[in-house]
């Protein structure tokens, strides 16, 4: 029994009967997990430096941590280790077979730690003691009627799997980048096709080397690069400024009160808000939550979100970087007309491809997944702007959310359209990439 423990399947799954003793994961309530992710948000906005790339990266190893602390409540075990690049066979502690544990507990203390190590040096007083104190509350309300060894057990095995996936994390080429997200020095290469400063307080574009960091799925990012394009140029007869007037007349002339205010509501801004990879995990919480998720489901929802985020900003930051492509406010006032302004302020990043483009179509793919018949089809409504002093907005299809908030950059006069259509791309390739090159657990509930 013990060496058939100790071996993985070559399909990475993982035979339980080296713990019958152990309720499974969907016998726990998953509100706790979903809670963290809403804590990770709030977070995530207060902290200094965490810009959407890095930001993605930190949800990314939080929702892992938390799926893989969880797994071996779920029948068969499809472990990520071995199957995520960088987490080896063996980097990651297995619990000890035979004995009991609660995967509740584990997973709230392996998550709670490893929120505390994705915030490191910047995190302030105030969210430490939340953390501290959401992670107490779950480990009161979980604990009760449970065996004081195996409360300890657990506990302490969480926290081994979160110190694991965490040094795994050192290595990927975004350790502590919250330091310094503008990755100093760089310098833009200097030519009319390229970005330049769209605000006098940011001379420096975001994170310009986030391309060398280890995707979760290896290839990811090859694989779902866009390709070329349009062909930048000046002519008045181009195709190139077809796409520039365009976001010209929409913004100036064209946008509708309902417009604008889809401009607004994807803004996701940093510091703002939670960024956008923070708006998609804040709507998969939501929906988890409404569908009353078990740990199973939560674990597993939030783990497939998190490697399509952390994936999807480093596939779409290679193509901003590979293409430098100035921003249309830039083109616009150039070659159009000076005295343009946007619907919405432009990031200080280039603009070939949409970075919400990029994560809305990772995310709607998971989403799609979890939630319908592959049709898309799913009635529901995002609450998670609320906080922000926005209005619900209603959509009964993810497809349909996704091809919003792309357009909500267009109608913000921040993105060409080509930009946002190639960037949905992106996504629904790495988003793709999640369902199909890594196995995950199936009929969960």
């Amino acid at each position: 029994m013990i060496f058939l423990a100790s071996c993985q399947k070559d399909d990475e799954t993982q035979d339980n009967s080296n713990n019958p003793v152990s309720a499974d994961a969907q016998s726990y309530d998953g509100t706790f997990v979903q809670d963290f992710i809403k804590l990770s948000c709030t977070i995530t906005q207060t902290t200094p430096g965490f810009m959407p790339p890095q930001a993605a990266r930190a949800y990314g190893y939080i929702g892992v941590t938390a799926y893989e602390a969880t797994v071996y409540g779920i029948d068969p075990a499809y472990k990520l280790e071995g199957q995520l690049d960088g987490f080896a066979e063996g980097s990651i502690p297995d619990p000890e077979p035979g004995a009991k544990y609660n995967w509740a507990l584990a997973c709230n203390a392996a998550t709670a730690q490893m929120m505390r190590r994705m915030f490191g040096q910047e995190i302030t007083e105030e969210n430490l003691a939340s953390i501290n104190s959401k992670e107490e509350d779950n480990f009161q309300n979980l604990s009760v009627g449970v065996n004081q060894e195996v409360i300890d057990r657990s506990v302490n095995y969480g926290v081994s799997v979160a110190e694991a996936i965490y040094e795994i994390s050192t290595s990927d080429g975004g350790h502590q980048s919250y330091l310094d997200p503008f990755q100093l020095p760089f310098e833009m290469e200097d030519d009319d096709y390229c970005w330049v400063p769209t605000d006098p307080n940011t001379p420096n574009p975001i994170a310009p080397f986030w391309s060398n960091n280890r995707t979760f799925i290896q290839g990811s990012m090859d694989m779902s690069q866009p390709g070329d394009h349009i062909p930048f140029s000046t002519d008045q007869n181009s195709d190139f400024y077809s796409q520039a007037m365009d976001v010209y007349n929409q913004a100036e002339n064209l946008n509708t009160d309902e417009e604008r205010t889809i401009a607004e509501y994807w803004a996701d801004d940093p510091f703002a808000t939670c960024t956008p990879s923070g708006h998609s995990f804040n709507i998969t919480s939501q929906l988890l939550g409404e569908a009353g998720a078990t740990l199973e489901k939560t674990a597993v929802a939030i783990g497939m979100m998190s490697v399509a985020q952390n994936d999807a900003f480093i596939s779409c930051w290679k193509s901003k970087y590979d293409y430098l492509l100035i921003r249309p406010v830039s083109y616009i006032q150039e070659y159009i007309d000076p005295d343009f302004e946007t619907v919405i302020g432009t990031p200080p990043f280039p603009a070939y491809t949409s970075g919400h483009s990029a994560e809305i179509g990772a995310g709607t793919k998971v989403l799609i997944h979890l939630f319908t018949d592959q049709s898309g089809d799913y009635t529901f409504t995002d609450l998670s702007q609320l906080q922000y002093g926005f209005s619900a907005r209603s959509y009964d299809n993810f497809y349909e959310m996704a091809d919003e908030c792309a357009l909500s950059r267009y109608y913000g006069g921040i993105h060409y359209e080509m930009d946002n259509s190639k960037g949905l791309d992106l996504g629904f390739a790495v988003g793709d990439a999640v369902l199909n090159q890594i196995s995950w657990p199936q009929n969960i509930e």
